[in-house]
């Protein structure tokens, strides 16, 4: 097998704006610092992370048990499901001090996390594996002879790209489902380590709940998966992603204004749709404000200009149409009103 490998993705329009809107969005995170001084929601928001990664994977257990059990307290329902719910906590916890780009801390990661659930906990599989839909196989993993070469491969290139930390975390975590390493445990390794990498771009990604918009989509997660094998390429699948970080950032900035809970009522359109317009032209300027602001209501003038590559003049000329044409009206003054989309 050849020593260097790039995985196949295609930059696109959409891509690029949603990095610099994400990259806008980290700024007021960091700004106003929410998470760091709250240990109490640091911790909620952990707990909802593990309820909603082992959810995916058909654990039964709900947010109350998964509680519970983190918190030391007897709790009654299957043996397996508790036991995954104290090796995801123990996994998150000792996440931050493991490096993203070693195979070795992948593996440890692994037999934390699946320690006493499968007997090749911390190896890579020695079987061949695929991913069923009923009695339908619809993937297949990498042959097991080729997986150690392929995952050195995939950590060769992620110390060696020059990509963007949020595309280069999506590639990662498509690429590492693609070539299912492991006998299982594959889904909740692979959000756990995509969590990492981004936790080494940003702290505080160590207590974002990304996973809890993955479950609240996981029709459009796993879509996204699929169209991506079918294009031989992640491009789809990392759109969806940086959907899904867009949208958890945007709820923990709403939270500053607000009581609500980090997780709760987001992610409503991800995955919505998902890779029809991928590598597509988006359309004029106009429909492509249109589109951001049914996105983001509150999306300012400046903002826009910059997600778009235009000027502020520009973007006002455009905001100045659409309200003639009757498109969006606003509400509100200019600080905290907000546009509607007609």
């Amino acid at each position: 097998m050849s020593d260097t490998y790039t995985p196949p993705f295609t930059m696109t329009e959409e891509i690029t704006n949603l990095v610099i809107e994400i990259g806008e969005q980290v700024g007021v995170v960091v700004t106003y610092d929410t998470l760091q001084p709250n240990p109490k929601l640091r911790r909620e928001s952990r707990i909802k992370s593990i309820h909603s990664s082992l959810a995916i994977e058909q654990n039964t257990l709900t947010l109350e048990q998964v509680t519970d059990v983190i918190n030391g307290k007897t709790v009654l329902g299957p043996l397996q499901d508790i036991r995954e719910v104290k090796n995801a906590y123990e996994a998150y916890e000792r996440i931050s001090g493991l490096d993203p780009y070693s195979v070795k801390n992948l593996l440890l990661a692994h037999k934390i996390m699946m320690e006493g659930l499968v007997k090749e906990a911390g190896r890579f599989r020695s079987g061949n594996v695929g991913v069923y839909a009923g009695k339908q196989l619809i993937h297949a993993g990498s042959p097991a002879n080729y997986v150690p070469d392929l995952m050195k491969q995939l950590f060769d290139w992620m110390k060696k790209s020059k990509l963007h930390p949020l595309i280069k975390s999506c590639i990662f975590h498509y690429e590492f489902e693609f070539i299912h390493p492991f006998a299982d445990g594959n889904g909740r390794t692979g959000r756990l380590w995509q969590s990492l990498i981004l936790q080494r771009w940003k702290d505080f990604f160590a207590w974002m709940p990304i996973e809890t918009l993955i479950y609240a989509k996981q029709e459009g997660y796993y879509k996204a998966l699929n169209v991506s094998n079918t294009a031989g390429e992640s491009t789809v699948f990392v759109n969806f992603m940086l959907e899904v970080i867009r949208d958890a950032l945007r709820n923990v900035i709403n939270s500053q204004n607000g009581p609500q809970d980090v997780g709760v009522n987001i992610g409503t359109s991800v995955g919505v749709n998902v890779g029809t317009n991928v590598g597509v032209n988006v359309g004029t300027n106009e429909e492509k404000v249109l589109a951001l602001l049914r996105h983001d209501r509150k999306l300012t003038a400046k903002t826009l200009a910059s997600t778009l590559g235009l000027t502020d003049r520009q973007v006002e000329r455009i905001l100045s149409k659409l309200k003639a044409d009757e498109k969006i009206a606003r509400h509100g003054a200019s600080k905290n009103g907000y546009w509607e989309v007609l």
